[in-house]
C-alpha cells in the first residue's frame, strides 16, 4: 500500500512541477525564479529532481515545512539531493515544527520512512540549512513587488501562511502560487492505506495537515494555480512506467528518482471544521480565487518526465 501511495503522490508532485516550470517557448526579458515549499517526501524529492534538470527554471531556494518529513531530517535529506546534483548555491530554510491548526499528523511509518529514506543512496551535505528561518526568509524574499517569484508548494501551507501573517503585503512579490493539494469534486485520501483511521472522505493530506494555514492562505489574493487530486488521479505512475523508467535512467538524478494540464478558475475555501476539516470546498455564486487544475494528460506528464530525466540513448 505505502508504493501505491507513493506513486499516486508523485504523480500529484509532478503534476504540480509541470506547472511552476516556466514555459521554455515563451520569450521573456527574464527569468522567474522558482521557490520550492516541501515537505521532503520521497515524491517531493523527486519532484525537485525533475526541476533541477530543467534549463528553463532557476531554483531560487527551498524551504522546509513540517509535513511527511520532520523539518530537521527533511532539510537534510534536500541537501543531501542537492549535493548529488552539484547544486551547493540553492540554500535551505527550515520552517516550525507544528501546524498553525493541529489536526493529526501524517502517519508515523510514512514519517519514519521520509525521514530516514531506508535503501536511498545520497551523499553526504557539505553544508547545513540557512540560520534564517523559513517564514523569515519567504517574508523579506517576496517583499519586493518589482522582483516577483513564482512558489511551488508541494506539502502543507504553514511557512507560507507564517511568511504573510510577518509581512501581508509580501503577498505582491508573489508571480505565482502553485499549490499541491486538495480534493475538490473527488473524494480525499486520509484513509489511503488504512494507515489513519478516521470519518473525514473528503480531505487531501496536504490541507489537512494545516487547514488554517491553507485558508489564510486562499484569503490572501495571491495568484494560485491549485492542482488537486481532480487532475493528479489521472497520472497514475504504474509499475509499467517504473520499469521503463528505471531501464532508461543514466543521469545521476534520474538514478536516484529510479503544458499538460486543463484548468479553470474556482472560488476555493478551506472547511475547518470536522467531520470536513482540511476540505478543498469549490464555493459557487462566489469570486475565483485559485485556478484550478481538473484534467491532465498522463501521456504528455510520461513523455516529458522521462525526456528530463531518463532520456533515450542517443544512437
Amino acid at each position: 500500500m505505502r508504493r501505491r501511495r507513493l506513486l499516486a503522490a508523485l504523480g500529484l508532485a509532478m503534476a504540480a512541477t509541470l506547472c511552476a516550470a516556466p514555459d521554455h517557448r515563451a520569450t521573456t526579458l527574464r527569468q522567474i525564479g522558482v521557490i520550492i515549499d516541501t515537505d521532503a517526501g520521497s515524491d517531493d524529492l523527486m519532484a525537485i529532481a525533475f526541476l533541477l534538470t530543467r534549463r528553463d527554471a532557476r531554483i531560487e531556494a527551498i524551504t522546509i515545512v513540517n509535513g511527511l518529513a520532520h523539518v530537521r531530517p527533511g532539510a537534510a535529506n534536500v541537501l543531501r539531493l542537492l549535493e548529488l546534483a552539484g547544486r551547493r548555491d540553492i540554500p535551505v530554510y527550515v520552517g516550525r515544527e507544528t501546524p498553525l491548526k493541529p489536526t493529526a499528523e501524517f502517519p508515523a511509518e510514512w514519517r519514519k520512512l521520509s525521514d530516514t529514506l531506508p535503501g536511498v543512496e545520497l551523499p553526504q551535505a557539505s553544508r547545513q540549512p540557512e540560520h534564517e528561518t523559513a517564514d523569515e526568509y519567504l517574508a523579506k524574499r517576496l517583499a519586493d513587488p518589482r522582483h516577483r517569484a513564482r512558489i511551488l508548494a508541494l506539502g502543507p501551507l504553514t511557512n507560507l501562511a507564517e511568511a504573510l501573517e510577518r509581512a501581508p503585503q509580501s503577498v505582491r512579490g508573489i508571480e505565482e502560487l502553485v499549490i499541491m493539494g486538495g480534493a475538490v469534486r473527488v473524494p480525499g485520501n486520509l484513509g489511503d492505506g488504512g494507515y489513519f483511521e478516521t470519518d473525514n472522505t473528503t480531505a487531501e493530506w496536504n490541507m489537512f495537515v494545516d487547514p488554517l494555514a491553507a485558508q489564510k492562505i486562499f484569503a490572501a489574493g495571491a495568484p494560485i494555480r491549485l492542482v488537486p487530486l481532480d487532475a493528479t488521479n489521472k497520472v497514475r505512475i504504474d509499475p509499467a512506467f517504473l520499469r521503463e523508467f528505471e531501464a532508461r535512467a543514466r543521469t545521476p538524478l534520474g538514478k536516484f528518482v529510479a503544458q499538460v494540464l486543463e484548468t479553470r478558475a474556482a472560488a476555493i475555501e478551506i472547511r475547518q471544521e470536522p467531520p470536513e476539516e482540511g476540505r478543498t470546498a469549490e464555493i459557487a455564486g462566489r469570486r475565483p480565487n485559485a485556478q484550478v487544475a481538473w484534467n491532465a494528460s498522463a501521456a504528455a506528464f510520461k513523455r516529458i518526465f522521462l525526456a528530463a530525466l531518463a532520456p533515450s540513448p542517443r544512437p
